[in-house]
Order: C-alpha cells, then structure tokens, then sequence
C-alpha cells in the first residue's frame, strides 16, 4: 500500500489516507481480504498521529470499504464491481454539483460549462 500525504495541503491528513486507500480498491490495487498495515504502523511510516489513521480506517469501515478484526488486523471488504462503480459514481456526483456551483458562482452559461467538459472528456486528461 503507497500512500503520500502533504502536509502543506489543506485537506486534512485523515482524508488523504482515506480517499488514498479508497483510490486503491477502485482501481484494485487493494483487494478484498488484503491486510493492511495496523494504525500503529500507518502512523509511524506516514509520520503522523494515531489518531490520524484511527479516524480514516475508522470512516472506511463506516462506509463498507473496511473490515476490522479484533487481533487480527484490519482487511479490505469485499466489494461487488457495481458497488464500486456505485459509489465512484457518487463522489464524481459530489464533485460535478461543486464545479457547477463554482461555475455559476464565475458566470458560465450551461453550454459554456458543456463546451468545456467536452473538452476535458474528449482530451487525454
């Protein structure tokens, strides 16, 4: 498991680690039943608190991605690939009804907002 966390970023540290291990089992770099580290060691190789991998392992539990066990170790859950894309689908959701908010907040038009999501979805990004 790769996780790099900033912190000069202004995303809190906790929520790098999560949305990191998320990114992981969209992308199946983490599957189900993998072990991963204990908070204790997160925390050492990452530099940060305890606290700080408690509360993000402890949110992926909360919301299915997660599974912990009492002396044995924390595991990714199994997921079905249409949950996955489910709740991919979701926080892409999330994150258009920001960028139209944004939009709005600038003065786009729809179809200005429209030609250029044409573009980013027609480039290579």
């Amino acid at each position: 498991m790769n996780i790099l966390i900033s912190t000069s970023s202004k995303v809190p540290l906790f929520i790098q680690i999560k949305e990191q291990i998320k990114q992981q089992v969209y992308q199946g770099e983490l599957k189900e039943g993998d072990a991963l580290p204990s908070m204790r060691v997160l925390a050492k190789q990452l530099k940060v608190s305890v606290i700080t991998t408690k509360r993000a392992y402890e949110d992926l539990e909360m919301e299915g991605f997660l599974i912990s066990s009492v002396g044995k170790g924390t595991f990714v859950r199994g997921q079905q690939p249409h949950v996955l894309k489910e709740w991919k689908i979701r926080e892409l959701e999330t994150e258009l009804e920001n960028v139209v908010l944004e939009a709005k907040r600038i003065g786009l038009t729809k179809n200005e907002l429209i030609e250029r999501l044409d573009i980013f979805y027609e480039g290579d990004g």
